[in-house]
């Protein structure tokens, strides 16, 4: 196994998660081009990376991890919208690992997720002059930020994107906005690497096999280092009165990284 091409999809997947660029898309054109992999598998295999995220938001949200049973609207918020996200999520992965056999194109649907962080980044620089904090969320907003983590179940829609967009727009001040979507992550992504065993494990097993589980070792710890640095440099810009910014720039870079995968295709 090449160790360089495991490094470089973990950094793959160490940046492109905690960016609305859809990491498991990201994973899906690189592996598929580096290792060969099916359309459908590669798919598949992005999703699976995301035990290296999980890595980099379990340590460093640990502190919000280790209050959550003491914090009972926290706890409410990361039931509900995990609930949700695995009833829409789900069946979308399902559908689109058929889809992926028949050419489907996830570029497509992340063009648009760029136009929409855009808009959102105008909304929050020429609207918006009063926020909401985090606590202030209904139980039927927590819903739909639970339905917006699912729907970026599909290829070529991103987590962060939708989830951080979603909460933007109803209001809440754009620190918490990033703060606790990343933190909703986990047991998102926990939901989502078991679904990759639960209903494809062929996919995974035969990635395995293919790269090594020293290769899939390196990557994930490649994908946990780079996300702790990559989550620490977004809160960062998030507590500026400049956030409108990181949705010009990352609604930039999504349409980019698309047009550059339908060119690819």
């Amino acid at each position: 196994m090449n160790f360089f091409v495991s490094i470089l999809l973990g950094i793959i997947q160490g940046i492109a998660e905690w960016l609305p660029i859809s990491s498991k898309t990201q994973e899906l054109i690189a592996s598929h081009y580096l290792l060969g992999l099916d359309v459908s598998i590669a798919y598949t295999f992005g999703l699976f990376m995301e035990m290296g995220s999980i890595g980099s938001a379990l340590i460093y949200f640990r502190h919000d991890v280790k209050k959550v049973f003491n914090d009972k609207f926290l706890l409410k918020f990361l039931i509900v919208v995990t609930v949700f996200t695995g009833i829409v999520g789900v069946p979308l992965y399902i559908i689109s690992d058929k889809l992926l056999q028949n050419a489907y194109n996830p570029s497509i649907p992340m063009i648009f997720l760029g136009i929409a962080l855009i808009a959102d980044g105008i909304y929050i620089r020429y609207s918006r002059t009063r926020t909401r904090e985090f606590k202030n969320l209904s139980t039927k907003e927590m819903i739909l930020i639970g339905i917006a983590q699912g729907i970026a179940a599909l290829p070529g829609v991103s987590r962060s994107g939708m989830t951080v967009s979603t909460m933007l727009i109803l209001g809440i001040n754009p620190e918490d906005a990033f703060h606790y979507s990343y933190l909703a992550y986990i047991p998102a992504a926990i939901g989502a690497v078991g679904t990759t065993l639960l209903f494809t494990r062929h996919h995974v097993t035969y990635v395995i096999s293919l790269i090594g589980v020293d290769g899939i070792v390196l990557a994930v710890i490649s994908a946990l280092l780079t996300g702790l640095v990559v989550i620490s440099f977004l809160l960062r810009i998030a507590k500026t009165k400049k956030v409108y910014l990181i949705d010009f720039m990352l609604g930039g870079i999504a349409i980019l990284v698309s047009v550059l995968g339908l060119i690819l295709s």
